[in-house]
């Protein structure tokens, strides 16, 4: 019997990547996403498409009102980046990222993991594109998953010690989308912009737009995702 593995999926480019490098893996698969008042909510329904279309075991999509809390560009009246340059969006902490969003997530994961006897947690965290978010850092995952195995009743117990795969941490975004590819992944399901419209297409100008068609241009790859503008993207 295959061993079970929590994999949040957001219903971007990454995660689901990462869902089918988890499956691939030889996991049985649950699926985890959140509808946090996140703006780019359309997110959510592309997470519904791809563990329909991936058949995973089971899928739960969590509410959490993280716009009661605002400070981001996601959740809050604050306007969303558009038009910047590479070594811009590198530089600093963005007004996108979310007031720790993953250790909520994780957190949530962490206890679902427990309830399924699941000793593995998948997350589509990146280091190399998202760099200006402490919650994407390697050394954040190690500290999170060294408090799991301290605050769990299996971790106490000795049962079974947890663990958190980053399996896309160090690679540039041509290279998710290559091992994406290669592991069948629909990208035309998926959805990253953080300004969409009403009906999913995405702004094209947003940070994440540009590391998203940067990577498809790099890649050699159309990004099959609708754009209501697509900036040209240097490889």
């Amino acid at each position: 019997m295959a061993a079970t593995a929590i994999v949040l999926l957001s219903g971007g480019l990454d995660s689901a990547t990462v869902l089918l490098l988890a499956r691939n893996e030889g996991f049985e698969v649950s699926a985890l996403t959140f509808e946090y008042g996140q703006r780019h909510d359309i997110e959510v329904e592309a997470a519904r498409l791809i563990a329909k279309r991936v058949d995973v075991r089971r899928h739960i999509i969590v509410p959490i009102d993280l716009r009661s809390i605002g400070g981001s560009a996601l959740t809050d009246e604050i306007a969303v980046p558009k038009g910047r340059a590479p070594d811009e969006i590198g530089a600093g902490i963005p007004v996108t990222y979310v007031p720790a969003r993953n250790t909520i997530f994780l957190s949530f994961a962490l206890a679902w993991a427990e309830v399924l006897a699941a000793n593995d947690i998948f997350i589509g965290v990146n280091a190399l594109d998202y760099s200006g978010y402490p919650d994407c850092r390697p050394e954040y995952i190690e500290a999170f998953e060294g408090m799991a195995n301290l605050a769990t009743k299996a971790g106490v117990e000795g049962a079974a010690r947890l663990v958190i795969h980053t399996p896309l941490i160090d690679l540039t975004k041509a290279e998710i989308i290559r091992k994406g590819l290669d592991l069948g992944v629909d990208y035309a399901l998926t959805r990253s912009c953080y300004d969409p419209s009403p009906d999913g297409a995405a702004c094209g100008e947003c940070d994440s737009c540009a590391l998203r068609l940067r990577g498809f241009a790099e890649a050699g790859v159309e990004d099959p995702a609708p754009y209501r503008v697509r900036v040209r993207a240097e490889p």
